[in-house]
């Protein structure tokens, strides 16, 4: 029991129920989550909060106090740190994916170690890239050998200067990079007292080995092209020392288990700080060097570094797609996709970002600088990054009008038998609006079809591999498209270049909604979903991921209900969409006498429909029976098929499905509810009953009726 709750035990409890509201991720605003003018805050800060009526603290005439949890600003915050989480996006979708592992132990444990090591390889490819723009196109091409445009030819003197000098110099632009994601890592530390989201000490392994990672990888690339135009035993040994420490750092990700354990701290900060101090006598090496550097176009060794990065995430992504594609088990029973699917769906994402983004600065960089001007371009991987790049948007944009076209039938048909059983007479003037709801609830049913499209788009993973092995042959793309498709010069380079603007563009867009989804209320809830639903799993695959908001948001909910139930007949708790995922989570941290007094209302909630298929080790049907159990089973879940995101946690309980077994409490959890109520306007009104879909719909008669049963239950059992 929390201490604010001790300070209360001894007080009488009062004999009305706290109706405590916690909203989805489409709205936060207090005024409309308890459709009260003016709120005031009781308890909470700016960032996550709980409200109450402004006028009085008092219960409502039926005995019920209402309270709303607002915690929508805790993702995001500051425009600073929005605009973060957008430049940090690939590493956010890595980390997530890890959380998707399947349900089985051996499986699941091979899931983490991919998941883990795609995420050292998205750091990686982050520092290559960046050292591909400090040492390969400044360093070595703008200041030596190529003129750039001014004055990018002669940065800050850099021009005259020894080319170990220069790489040394300009190196800290990469190393500063590094620093940044370290510094956002540290800012961003949750807390560590509570257990159920306690991640900080894996979060501090895993950000120390990405640090030793992205220095020695660094260090590769100078030294590598030092060695090609002569090696010394001091070159050699460098080369060697970091080596091993990239070795080290694969080491501790890929033997399952060890990452997690805390003895490992000690090897983690070690091999940070050897790869530290092998950075520094590497700059000094490359510096001091007064040899003289082999000529040639690029940065020596740097196109193999940069295409072995980039081919070695590819294999990465089909072993991983290969371990969850072979998982044959179901989820929740009525989906024969394989448990997990979504951490390999989600890999590709952030692979195909993080390298088209790669790509793309090193692109557009070598373009505002000049520096490609006759000869030949960018490196070579990135020309294929590129290109495959320009295809997987290309395929997945055709598979997408494919699903949504050969499914539309079957949606449509499935539609129609649903409101044909809830409209068996239908007017003539109620015929387009009948129509309208078929069309609707069909919409809403295309959530069903993710699963095969999610399984078809990972398969376009294999697009990327083809384009890495192809180039690591050394084949220019011009070349192969004119010896082998006939295609006429300048159509490879057309579509790099539509290519490079594509992800420019969706950069900017991205940029674009991390601001709009600070400042605009509308733009947040339809674009700021994404950042509510990417950081709210705690850091566990990489380090330099935005936090997770559930870190204070769980263990917050759950100190409140605890509060409340101290000095309440009990707490009704009414979460909507993610926020039903939220009390969920909160039920399961609340000791047994406070259970007693708790009842639990969700509606358009995703716990099943969505999250039990993405998340399956996590959200399972186990998970959600033992919340049952928690409660007493003094839980209605609401669902719509117009929803395209809630649905029923247990059974559907449609016209025409079987009769659920009384005797399984689970079986009375779920109401669905006609949507519209009818089709016509009631006597006196001037319109139709409006179509709620996921509108959350607090004021509507069938959610009050949900309430006033819940809370009879409550008294009841108190």
């Amino acid at each position: 029991m929390t201490e604010q709750g001790r300070q209360h035990g001894d007080q009488p409890r009062r004999p009305d129920v706290v109706e405590l509201r916690v909203h989805g991720v489409s709205g936060g605003d207090p005024t409309v989550i308890l459709d009260r003018p003016q709120v005031r805050q009781v308890a909470g800060d700016d960032s996550g909060g709980f409200h109450r009526d402004a006028r009085s603290d008092d219960a409502e005439p039926g005995g019920v106090t209402l309270e709303a949890y607002r915690w929508g600003d805790l993702p995001s915050g500051t425009v600073g740190r929005t605009l973060a989480m957008v430049f940090l996006l690939p590493f956010m979708l890595g980390n997530v994916a890890v959380w998707m592992r399947p349900t089985g132990r051996h499986r699941a444990a091979g899931v983490d170690v991919l998941c883990r090591l795609l995420a050292l390889n998205l750091t990686v490819l982050y520092v290559v890239s960046v050292a591909g723009v400090a040492l390969d196109l400044i360093a070595w091409r703008c200041l030596g050998a190529a003129r750039c445009r001014p004055p990018f030819d002669t940065m800050a003197g850099l021009d005259g200067r020894h080319v170990g000098e220069r790489l040394a110099v300009l190196a800290l632009l990469p190393i500063a990079a590094v620093v940044l994601l370290r510094l956002l890592g540290t800012r961003w530390s949750g807390p560590t007292d509570h257990p159920l989201w306690a991640m900080e000490p894996l979060v501090r392994r895993l950000r120390a080995i990405h640090v030793a990672a992205a220095l020695a990888v660094l260090d590769l690339v100078l030294l590598t092209a030092r060695r090609v135009g002569g090696a010394t035993f001091g070159t050699t040994l460098l080369l060697a020392l970091n080596a091993a420490v990239l070795l080290v750092c694969v080491g501790l990700l890929a033997a399952p288990g060890v990452i997690d354990r805390p003895a490992t701290m000690r090897t983690a900060s070690w091999t940070a700080r050897t790869a530290a101090g092998l950075c520094a006598a590497t700059l000094a090496v490359v510096a001091a060097d007064p040899r003289g550097w082999a000529p040639a176009t690029g940065l020596p060794g740097y196109g193999g570094i940069a295409g072995g990065a980039l081919l070695g995430q590819m294999a990465l992504l089909v072993l991983l797609s290969a371990v969850v594609l072979g998982h044959h088990g179901r989820v929740g029973g009525r989906s024969a996709l394989p448990a997990g699917l979504g951490a390999a769906v989600l890999a590709t994402i952030a692979v195909g970002l993080a390298g088209g983004l790669s790509a793309d600065l090193v692109y557009q960089s070598g373009e505002l600088l000049g520096g490609y001007r006759g000869d030949g371009g960018p490196p070579l991987p990135y020309r294929w990054t590129l290109l495959a790049f320009f295809l997987h948007f290309v395929a997945a944009a055709l598979l997408c009008a494919v699903m949504t076209v050969v499914s539309r039938r079957r949606r449509l048909r499935a539609a129609a038998a649903i409101t044909a059983r809830d409209f068996p007479d239908v007017a003539p003037e109620a015929v387009g609006r009948l129509r309208l709801t078929t069309k609707t609830v069909a919409r809403a049913r295309f959530t069903e079809w993710w699963g095969l499209l999610a399984v078809t788009y990972a398969a376009l993973g294999v697009i990327g591999l083809t384009t890495s092995l192809v180039g690591g042959t050394g084949r220019d793309p011009e070349e192969l498209a004119r010896r082998f498709l006939g295609l006429p010069a300048g159509v490879i380079e057309m579509g790099l270049n539509g290519s490079s603007y594509l992800i420019a563009a969706l950069a900017f867009t991205l940029l674009a909604g991390g601001v709009f989804a600070f400042r605009t209320n509308w733009f947040r809830r339809h674009v700021g979903i994404l950042w509510d639903l990417g950081t709210f799993w705690p850091r566990a695959a990489h380090p330099f991921a935005p936090p997770s908001y559930a870190d204070r948001a769980v263990p917050e909910l759950a100190d409140r209900i605890s509060q409340l139930a101290e000095r309440h007949v009990g707490v009704l708790l009414c979460g909507h969409s993610h926020g039903s995922a939220l009390l969920a989570l909160a039920v399961l941290r609340l000791p047994p006498q406070v259970g007693r007094r708790v009842a639990l209302l969700t509606y358009g909630s995703p716990l099943d429909r969505l999250y039990a298929r993405l998340f399956p080790a996590y959200f399972n049907e186990e998970m959600l029976r033992e919340v049952g159990e928690r409660v007493g089973w003094r839980w209605l879940n609401l669902w719509r098929d117009t929803d395209p995101v809630g649905g029923w946690v247990f059974a559907a309980h449609r016209p025409g499905d079987p009769p659920a077994d009384p005797a399984d409490p689970a079986s009375h959890v779920d109401r669905r509810l006609r949507d519209p109520t009818d089709l016509l306007p009631a006597p006196g009104e001037g319109s139709a009953p409006a179509l709620r879909g996921h509108h959350p719909g607090e004021t509507d008669p069938d959610f009050r009726a949900a309430v006033n049963d819940l809370i009879a239950r409550l008294r009841a059992a108190g």
